[in-house]
């Protein structure tokens, strides 16, 4: 009867890790789609971008923080340095939309997954088993054929824009985005949620302002603004507080590789925009690659489960993670 209670616990762990996953992709593709509707405005401002979402999870978050009147567990310069990392990697990313697609944006994000599997082998010791790694490479296949259904498609890339140019700022904001994952999944495994998102939030607002006052000033002189052009900033702030937000929950329940994983499915999300808001054509691959993705994600997340539980039982030699004198 226990062993069922448990099994239960579990099965419904998973059930909401895997929907809180779905509810960051689902976030990201929202921010996506308004980083490519704002380029399509002819604005070029990812700093100012994240800095209106930055400073609303500071209003938010810090407020709280503050009410606790703790002292923080973890030293401020990891924060800012995790801050850092974090707001190039956004830059980059933003930056890419100015000369790439939705879609291929969203596609080559993916590579964050194999980032980050080589950081947590290397700088956490985690451990993979097969099926974790069968689970992972059958998340990258799904996104394979993303690759191959915008191969075959009849939209024909912008003779303006420089498709290789935005591939490559993509894929070093994927790096940027494994270090401070990584990072995150470090500091939410020995801390408290809310000072991770409160600090955060914080410093990657003091570093956007300084780049902001540096690179972009003269950008925003320029900007010619609207109602839809605010309505879209605000949009993009909203979709990277829900993101923020969410994020410490499945890092602490599950790890930076199935919260990367979870992800892939932004580009599912992000053909379904296509389709309801630019009315592109789909490709049947699409809802077979969504298909491909969700199964490798449901192996991965069974395996995980499964380490875990061997984990608790002695099988592991040595914990990841050391729990703080002040924690229960």
């Amino acid at each position: 009867e226990v062993s069922m209670e448990i099994k239960k616990k579990d099965a419904r762990g998973l059930v909401l890790v895997l929907f809180l996953g779905q509810l960051l992709a689902f976030s990201v593709a929202a921010a996506s789609f308004a980083s490519s509707f704002l380029a399509n405005l002819g604005v070029d401002a990812p700093l100012t971008q994240s800095f209106f979402a930055y400073l609303l999870l500071t209003l938010v978050y810090v407020p709280i923080l503050l009410h606790r009147r703790q002292k923080p567990r973890i030293p401020w310069y990891w924060y800012l340095a995790l801050a850092f990392v974090d707001t190039q990697g956004g830059y980059l990313v933003v930056k890419a939309y100015q000369y790439s697609s939705i879609t291929s944006v969203t596609l080559l994000d993916c590579w964050t997954v194999v980032w980050v599997i080589l950081l947590t082998w290397y700088a956490l010791g985690t451990r993979y088993s097969f099926w974790q790694f069968l689970g992972a490479g059958t998340c990258v296949a799904g996104l394979g054929l993303v690759l191959l259904s915008d191969a075959k498609s009849p939209d024909e890339q912008d003779p303006g824009q420089m498709p290789l140019l935005g591939d490559a700022l993509v894929i070093a904001g994927t790096v940027c985005f494994a270090f401070s994952n990584v990072g995150e999944e470090y500091c939410v495994k020995k801390n408290d949620r809310v000072e991770l998102v409160a600090m955060l939030g914080l410093f990657q607002l003091l570093v956007s302002i300084i780049q902001i006052f540096i690179f972009e000033r003269k950008t925003l002189e320029a900007i010619a603004w609207s109602p839809t052009m605010i309505s879209s900033f605000a949009g993009y702030a909203i979709a990277i507080f829900t993101f923020s937000s969410i994020t410490p929950f499945v890092l602490k329940m599950s790890g930076s590789t199935l919260f990367n994983l979870s992800l892939l499915t932004s580009d599912m999300w992000a053909v379904a925009i296509r389709l309801l808001f630019y009315e592109h054509q789909i490709n049947w691959l699409y809802y077979v690659a969504f298909s491909v993705v969700a199964i490798g994600l449901i192996v991965y997340s069974l395996n995980e489960s499964s380490s875990t539980d061997g984990r608790a039982t002695g099988t592991e030699v040595a914990p990841h993670y050391q729990q703080l004198p002040s924690e229960d």
